[in-house]
């Protein structure tokens, strides 16, 4: 990779200053619960329409991951925007974290990133702002990864640091990845283990360091995406803040399918089982295991602490894809719609 914009700076001073002290919760772990998140928008209309020949082709009914609205001219449009409080303590690695994840929803879309802005808040009476260049910097650093266009932005100051992208990305209409194209009978693969909140969440509260963690949630989804639309799959979501349960349940309830879990095929990062049976659970995904539980059927060797990994809040985790994505393990599959969403064997 080239050099870049931001020359790091020796932070003699801040060395010590763990960023995740600074903030209530962590990443998307500190999401607006799926429950309350879902009865503030089914109070909103979407069902609009314009006269100047745009079309939504993907909105927000189906709580999928990205926006999507072709122009009068046919092309193709994806938007998002991600922003949350800090993760990991090194700022650069915030920055590269936030970055990958808002691009995440791009290519959950089917889609590509083309062009990004900062979503900055910062703290100043409290933080040096050598620090939140830092965090830029790692963001930057993703973004040129992505060969994706970042520029600009807002900026405000705010009581907890808080970084992420809003993001403007193209997609071919035809090959789109959607949450509600599921079909029984279609494999579902993971593309990215699980694990990261709990070890985040340990992190947060000793100062552990789990570069394992940090290497995942930086890497791009990128090559899933492409691979999953190269062969030919049509539905997808990626695994954030509401956990593996959470955005399946989505899934399998848009598309009108029941969704089967082998927990047993699920991949988990080093040192996540530990984590859970240490005690290092987000209220968050307390929340997705309370939000999924009456849609999910569980098997009898489904442990307690199975099912908190399950449901467990990821930040920046990987692809969902109704599909076979080479080099990705296969959990589970999507069947005939049943009594319940979930099946967890």
């Amino acid at each position: 990779m080239e050099d870049s914009p931001f020359a790091r700076t020796p932070f003699d001073s801040t060395d010590e200053i763990r960023l995740t002290q600074f903030a209530r919760g962590g990443g998307c772990a500190c999401k607006i619960p799926p429950g309350d998140l879902e009865s503030l928008v089914q109070k909103l209309s979407w069902n609009y329409h314009f006269s100047n020949g745009t079309e939504l082709l993907v909105g927000l009914l189906d709580g999928d991951d990205a926006t999507v609205v072709r122009s009068a001219g046919g092309s193709t449009m994806v938007l998002t925007t991600d922003f949350f409080t800090p993760v990991v303590d090194d700022p650069y690695d915030w920055g590269r974290i936030a970055a990958a994840n808002a691009l995440s929803d791009v290519y959950a879309m089917g889609g590509s990133p083309l062009m990004a802005v900062n979503l900055l808040a910062w703290p100043r009476a409290v933080l040096p702002i050598e620090l939140a260049a830092e965090v830029m910097r790692g963001g930057m650093d993703t973004a040129r990864e992505a060969e994706c266009y970042l520029a600009g932005g807002h900026s405000v100051d705010d009581a907890e640091p808080k970084y992420g992208l809003a993001v403007c990305g193209t997609a071919d209409p035809h090959r789109l990845l959607r949450n509600d194209s599921g079909r029984p009978g279609t494999p579902v693969s993971l593309t990215k283990p699980l694990g990261i909140g709990v070890l985040n969440n340990r992190h947060k509260a000793t100062g552990e360091r789990f570069p394992q963690a940090v290497e995942i949630m930086a890497a791009l989804n990128r090559d899933a995406s492409v691979s999953a639309v190269e062969c030919g799959a049509v539905c997808a979501t990626d695994v954030t803040g509401f956990g593996l349960l959470g955005h399946l349940y989505k899934l399998a309830r848009a598309s009108s399918v029941t969704a089967v879990v082998d927990f047993r095929a699920v991949p988990y990062l080093d040192g996540a089982r530990e984590a859970v049976r240490d005690g290092f659970i987000s209220g968050g995904t307390r929340r997705n295991l309370e939000w999924v539980d009456p849609h999910t059927d569980w098997g009898p060797g489904v442990s307690e602490d199975e099912r908190l990994l399950l449901a467990d809040a990821q930040t920046s985790g990987g692809l969902l894809v109704a599909g076979e994505v080479p080099g990705s393990p296969i959990v589970g599959e999507l069947v005939e719609a049943r009594d319940r969403e979930l099946v967890v064997i």
